[in-house]
C-alpha cells in the first residue's frame, strides 16, 4: 500500500485551518504546528473576568464565500454558526456634523437610501446605479480573478484576462473613482471605510475594491453567535474530523530544503519533521527572512520588504464596562473630521493620529454571552502606521487620548468609571504573537501593485513550498484567505482550473 503524502503546514490561522481541511478530507497526511497555545491566528480570542474578548476580526463579511467553502467541505455552515444578520449593520459617528453627528447604516437599501439622500440629496438613484456596478464588479471577481492562481505577470496580459480586467477600473483610485459619482464628503467616507480592511487608503487603492460596498450594503453585516472565534472552532473540529494533527505551541525554527526540493521542518526544539510539501501560513516577511536559512532561496529578500507598503497596525484596547451603554450599537465607526490628513499620518506620515478615524465593537449589544450580565465588551480599535517606535509613556498617554475622545464622540461621560476591565494590544504584540512585520496588523496592503504583484503562493526557488494566508493571493480578511487555502490546494494537486471549485 502506497502511504499517503505528508504536509507541514506553519501556522494556524484561517488559511492554515482551511488548507489543512482540504487536504484532510482529500486523504492526505497533514501535520499543523501552531505557535501559539490555540489556532486562529489574528483571529483569536481570550476571556477575563466573563468578558470575551474577539482579538482581532469581528466583521463576518461575504457569506457567499463561507457558505461555498463549507460545501466544498461536505458541510452546511449553518451546522456549526448560528449566524445573525445585524440590523444596523453599524453606527457611523461625525464628530462636530450640527445636522447629521449619528446615522446608522442598514444594508437595505429601503433605509440606506433615504440616508444618502439626506446626504446629498439625489443620491439615491446614483447609489443603486453604482452598486449595481459594485455587484457585477464582485461576481466577476469571485469567477475570474479571486480563484485563481498565478504564475508570472504575463498571465495578467491575456487577451481575455485584460478584456475583463479593465471592467474593473484597475488603474483609477477609489478616490478619483468615488469623486465622479458623489459630491457629500460623509457619503464618501461611508463609503471609503471598508478600504481600512484592505490596509491601504482611498488614495491608493484600486477602484476595483469598490465591490467592498456591494458587499457592505447589498449582502450585509453578520455575526455568529459566540463571536468570530466560532468559525476558527468549526475549522479546527472538521480539521480534526478528517484526522490532522494539530500541535499547539510548537513555534517551527526552520524549512528544510535538499536540492531546491522542500523536505520537512524543524522545531524550536530541533525535531526534524519530513514531508512531502510544506506550507507557510506563517507572516511572509518571517517565513522568508526568518525560516528559509540560505538568501539564494528566499523569493522575497530583504529589498523587496524595505519597498514593501504594509497594511496599518493597530492601537487596541479591550475594555470591560460595568453597565450597558446606550450610544453603541454592535459595530460603530467615528470618523475623522480631516479624512485625508489622518490617512496621511497612518500611510505617509507615521504618528499616532491627531484625529484618528476608530472603530468600537460592542459585541455584547447582539450577544449576552460575552459579557456578565448588565455589562458590555468593547474592543475599541485606532488604525495606526506599522514600523512606529514609542514609549510606555506615549502609550498611556495615546490611551488617555483615545479614551478622552470616546466620552466626547460616543456620549459616554463617565467611561473612565465604569471600565472594570482594560488591557491594551499595540505593535510589539502583534510582533510578539504573530511574528508581524513592522507590528502591522494586516499584511501587505492592497495597492495597486501589491494586488496584482501580490507574493506568489508558490516559492521561486524551493519546490514543493507553498503559501496561504494574508500574505499571498488574493489578499486580506478571513473570507478572502479561505479563497487563499483553495488556491494553496490547487496547488498541491496540480490543479489549473481558474475558476472557484465545485468539488475535491
Amino acid at each position: 500500500m502506497v502511504s499517503k503524502k505528508h504536509v507541514v503546514i506553519i501556522g494556524g490561522g484561517i488559511g492554515g485551518l482551511g488548507l489543512a481541511c482540504l487536504l484532510g478530507k482529500k486523504g492526505y497526511k497533514v501535520s499543523l504546528y501552531e505557535k501559539n497555545a490555540k489556532v486562529g491566528g489574528r483571529a483569536s480570542v481570550f476571556e477575563k473576568d466573563g468578558f470575551v474578548f474577539d482579538m482581532g476580526p469581528s466583521w463576518y463579511l461575504m457569506p457567499d464565500v463561507f457558505e461555498n467553502f463549507f460545501k466544498l467541505l461536505g458541510e452546511d455552515v449553518n451546522e456549526y454558526l448560528k449566524l445573525t444578520k445585524l440590523s444596523p449593520s453599524y453606527r457611523v459617528f461625525f464628530p462636530g456634523d450640527e445636522k447629521y453627528p449619528v446615522l446608522d447604516m442598514y444594508s437595505d437599501l429601503s433605509k440606506d437610501l433615504e440616508t444618502f439622500e439626506k446626504l446629498e440629496p439625489g443620491s439615491g438613484e446614483k447609489i443603486k446605479k453604482y452598486l449595481k456596478i459594485s455587484g457585477e464588479q464582485y461576481e466577476l471577481a469571485k469567477e475570474k480573478f479571486m480563484y485563481r492562481n498565478y504564475n508570472s505577470i504575463f498571465d495578467f496580459l491575456q487577451k481575455d484576462f485584460l478584456k475583463e480586467g479593465l471592467r474593473m477600473n484597475p488603474f483609477q483610485t477609489m478616490e478619483s473613482y468615488l469623486n465622479k459619482w458623489f459630491s457629500d464628503d460623509r457619503l464618501k467616507k461611508i463609503l471609503e471605510y471598508t478600504l481600512v480592511f484592505l490596509g491601504s487608503a482611498p488614495d491608493k487603492t484600486p477602484a476595483l475594491y469598490n465591490m467592498m460596498n456591494f458587499i457592505d450594503f447589498d449582502m450585509g453585516v453578520y455575526y455568529p453567535d459566540g463571536g468570530i472565534y466560532k468559525v476558527i472552532e468549526a475549522l479546527e473540529n472538521i480539521a480534526k474530523k478528517y484526522d490532522v494533527h494539530i500541535h499547539t505551541s510548537s513555534p517551527i525554527k526552520e524549512i528544510l530544503s535538499e536540492k531546491g526540493i522542500a523536505k520537512g521542518v524543524r522545531t524550536e526544539s530541533d525535531e526534524f519533521i519530513y514531508a512531502d510539501f510544506v506550507v507557510s501560513n506563517a507572516d511572509m516577511n518571517f517565513t522568508e527572512m526568518n525560516l528559509i536559512k540560505d538568501d539564494s532561496q528566499r523569493t522575497y529578500n530583504e529589498k523587496y520588504w524595505n519597498k514593501a507598503v504594509m497594511g496599518p497596525s493597530a492601537f487596541i484596547l479591550f475594555l470591560g464596562l460595568s453597565r450597558k451603554v446606550d450610544s453603541l450599537t454592535h459595530h460603530n465607526l467615528r470618523f475623522s473630521q480631516d479624512w485625508k490628513k489622518n490617512f496621511k499620518e497612518v500611510f505617509d506620515n507615521p504618528k499616532f493620529p491627531d484625529d484618528p478615524s476608530y472603530y468600537v465593537s460592542c459585541p455584547s449589544k447582539s450577544d449576552p454571552s460575552v459579557a456578565p450580565a448588565g455589562k458590555e465588551t468593547l474592543f475599541v480599535l485606532v488604525p495606526v502606521a506599522s514600523h512606529l517606535s514609542f514609549t510606555d509613556v506615549q502609550k498611556k498617554e495615546y490611551r488617555d487620548k483615545v479614551i478622552a475622545m470616546m466620552k466626547k464622540d460616543l456620549d459616554i461621560a463617565d467611561l473612565e468609571e465604569i471600565i472594570e476591565y482594560e488591557s491594551m494590544y499595540t505593535h510589539e504584540e502583534f510582533k510578539a504573537d504573530y511574528n508581524a512585520f513592522g507590528g502591522t496588523a494586516l499584511g501587505l496592503a492592497h495597492t495597486l501593485k501589491q494586488t496584482i504583484l501580490r507574493p506568489n503562493n508558490k516559492s521561486k526557488h524551493i519546490k514543493n513550498l507553498f503559501y496561504v494566508g494574508a500574505g499571498t493571493n488574493p489578499g486580506i480578511g478571513m473570507p478572502i484567505c479561505l479563497i487563499s487555502s483553495e488556491l494553496a490546494y490547487k496547488r498541491i494537486e496540480g490543479i489549473k482550473h481558474p475558476n472557484p471549485l465545485k468539488e475535491l
